[in-house]
């Protein structure tokens, strides 16, 4: 079961990170290695149903409801057995970072911790990154937070039984 960690960061009224944990009856390299293949995130988010990706950088086509959109992404961080993220950009413009921290749990089990972390910050390149999402996804940036927890819960659930029939 996934757990949240911390009530994000607030900064007025509005929630810029999000983190969510489970514990995998899998190594953190077995983790990892699902993890890095970015191209299977469709088998575990429920937004993802399509990547195409060209060495460390990649582009995510997304859905929820009869919303579509994609995002170009780049691989930021690949610390095999550690850690794994990659930077969501629109247009150029910054979006947010998305990772996974892993850690030894008893038994040969891992600790997964997802996190997102909202980029939009700058005043007017962000307003326009934020009108740019609420137009393809349809989620107002005060409800981001919430719709990614949510996301979060479903991705570590579906990688949680992935990881645990592959081992």
């Amino acid at each position: 079961m996934a757990t949240g960690r911390g009530a994000g960061e607030r900064e007025r009224g509005r929630v810029w990170g999000v983190e969510e944990s489970v514990v995998v009856s899998a190594s953190p390299g077995d983790v990892y290695a699902l993890l890095a293949d970015v191209r299977r995130m469709r088998e575990w988010s429920p937004e993802v149903f399509w990547v195409w990706r060209r060495g460390r950088r990649f582009v995510g086509f997304n859905r929820k409801a009869f919303f579509v959109w994609f995002t170009s992404c780049r691989i930021s961080v690949a610390e095999p057995a550690r850690h794994f993220a990659f930077d969501v950009t629109v247009f150029g413009l910054p979006i947010a970072r998305w990772g996974y921290r892993l850690e030894e749990a008893g038994g040969g089990g891992s600790l997964v911790t997802e996190y997102w972390v909202d980029h939009r910050r700058e005043r007017r390149r962000g307003r326009v990154a934020d009108l740019l999402g609420l137009v393809f996804t349809g989620t107002p940036p005060a409800r981001r937070a919430e719709m990614n927890r949510a996301g979060m819960r479903t991705t570590l659930r579906r990688l949680k039984g992935a990881c645990e029939r592959a081992a």
